[in-house]
């Protein structure tokens, strides 16, 4: 298996519009609260956990046992991936996509298939997806919004695949949601196959504390829950993710902010004639051609930080949509590159 070291340091004090985070930061209040609140002593215990599950239960409409919170999204697709899959196992996932649902599986070492996008216009392959579920398909792993693509699917494909797909325990990683709108959090309790998962490393601005939920029927909580370590999750993270759900007023802002600001980018990269592809998260795919990694680079020398993706599709980079000035400083400085 291939190792996965993401580009991510030198970053401080650039412009980050390379790995979807909240480009504005952290909730205020959050960095408030823990100045306030956090002492020595609480430092000096091990993390608990119910008060975090008791606020985020409700913040998401489950009951307790119906969650775990987890390390980021990453322990969430390993837990999934320790407590259902075992050698040799079939693993479907979606080509492109986040890079940690095949890193999991082939650690397990299970069987991966990969079916591609549509090429060219990078849609979700329904059709095809169908087709090659089978009784031996032991998991599906997707993300929707999928990223690198930022294209997705509808909750009546998921409930189409949920039903094909009954011997398979099939995630769907929300990472994206609030610029989407999508979600199946409804069917959770109601599918016994599926999982969801949730991050507060994205709209939330927690990336640094690595904090996650995954979502799924009590009974499938139960067997996962002994597959983790009993303080994976850190007292800060949990504590950070607990009081960032209680200001949706933040949340809703910047999610207005990034959809504004992606209609912007949408239009600046269609006056310099550069082929996207429209996204329902908050990052965009475009085409740079040959050039893809120079404009990477040469971005990067004016502090401007944005993704390569070539090597996944061909001349493709990705950036990620801050606010509206963020995103017209990245569309001056590509144009005196372009």
């Amino acid at each position: 298996m291939a190792p996965y070291h993401p580009p991510s340091g030198g970053r401080r004090n650039k412009l980050r519009l390379d790995f979807n985070e909240n480009t504005v930061g952290a909730p205020p209040h959050v960095i408030d609260f823990i100045k306030r609140f956090l002492t020595a002593a609480d430092l000096s215990i091990y993390p608990e956990y119910d008060h975090a599950l008791e606020d985020l239960s409700q913040h998401f409409g489950v009951d307790v046992g119906q969650m775990t919170l987890t390390n980021g999204t990453d322990e969430a697709i390993q837990l999934l991936i320790n407590t259902y899959i075992g050698e040799g196992d079939e693993v479907l996932i979606l080509r492109p996509s986040y890079a940690m649902y095949r890193f999991y599986a082939q650690l397990a070492g299970a069987r991966v298939e990969e079916l591609d996008y549509h090429p060219g216009t990078l849609a979700f392959p329904t059709d095809e997806l169908m087709e090659r579920i089978t009784p031996a398909t032991r998991a599906i792993l997707l993300s929707n919004p999928n990223n690198p693509t930022g294209t997705g699917t509808n909750l009546n494909v998921i409930e189409r695949i949920l039903k094909k797909a009954e011997n398979a325990a099939v995630l769907v990683d929300e990472a994206y949601f609030e610029f989407s709108g999508v979600t199946a959090m409804r069917l959770v309790g109601l599918r016994s196959n599926l999982f969801v998962s949730r991050t507060f490393s994205k709209i939330y601005g927690l990336a640094a504390m690595r904090c996650g939920c995954l979502f799924s029927t009590a009974e499938n909580m139960t067997h996962v829950r002994k597959a983790q370590s009993p303080y994976s999750v850190n007292a800060l993270a949990a504590m950070a993710a607990r009081i960032a759900v209680q200001d949706r007023k933040f949340i809703e802002d910047y999610a207005l902010e990034v959809l504004t600001a992606r209609e912007l980018l949408y239009v600046g990269l269609e006056r310099l004639n550069i082929p996207y592809i429209k996204s329902q998260a908050n990052f965009v795919l475009f085409q740079a051609g040959d050039r893809a990694i120079e404009i990477r680079d040469e971005l990067r020398n004016r502090g401007v930080l944005i993704r390569d993706r070539s090597y996944e599709i061909a001349g493709c980079v990705r950036v990620t949509i801050g606010t509206r000035d963020q995103v017209q400083q990245f569309l001056d400085e590509l144009e005196r590159i372009w």
